[in-house]
């Protein structure tokens, strides 16, 4: 299982994150409304961190989606709006990048109207519907994933903690297609400010329950 933190900016932290928790991936957001917004003038001391960095944006330019990733080095693109299918083939013919999809759950998932980025993404995750595009600490109902019809990967958000982890690992062991977690606000002492002890517990959880 894959490990994503989001929503990291401060770099005494981050490399906290790096040396003790070791995340596959690193979260930096770039939706200026987040209380985790990631701004410009910390690209120098970022962008040679020794992470993948996932870059997350809302109903962005390609253009400035593009500058961001030449600016902080970013090894994937995080696309946590309204984005078409249109839009990330375009980005995907710019740039080296995975492309990730965010689905947003309320209720239901509609597949069908997925089908249509598949030729273009490296994974979706799926995160709790919020006005404020994620960071919300809410889950939804995961059992909805259960009926996941597609052969690409993805990856669980919203609401996930420290209490989730055996709930994490039945849900891997009936849907083989979820690779991961992405780790946020449940694991903050304040926005953008992670608990990394926390971290460090959920992570050898998550080992022990594979192990099993």
């Amino acid at each position: 299982m894959e490990i994503k933190v989001c929503g990291m900016r401060e770099l005494g932290n981050i490399q906290s994150l790096i040396a003790e928790v070791k995340p596959d991936w690193m979260g930096l957001i770039f939706y200026p409304k987040s209380p985790r917004f990631v701004t410009e003038d910390r690209a120098v001391e970022l962008k040679g961190i020794a992470v993948k960095k996932v870059g997350v944006f809302v109903n962005e330019s390609e253009v400035e989606i593009l500058r961001k990733v030449g600016l902080f080095q970013l090894s994937a693109i995080q696309l946590h709006g309204n984005e078409s299918a249109e839009f990330v083939k375009k980005l995907s013919e710019r740039t080296p990048c995975e492309l990730w999809k965010v689905v947003s759950v309320s209720e239901k998932i509609d597949w069908k109207s997925l089908e249509a980025y598949l030729p273009f993404v490296s994974k979706f995750l799926f995160d709790t519907a919020t006005k404020a595009h994620g960071g919300s600490g809410q889950k939804f109902d995961w059992s909805v994933l259960e009926t996941y019809p597609f052969d690409k990967g993805f990856l669980l958000s919203g609401g996930v903690d420290e209490e989730s982890v055996e709930e994490i690992a039945a849900l891997r062991k009936r849907i083989s297609k979820l690779e991961g977690v992405d780790l946020n606000s449940r694991f903050e002492d304040a926005p953008g400010l992670k608990n990394i002890e926390k971290l460090k517990k959920f992570k050898q959880k998550l080992l022990s329950q594979e192990a099993i």
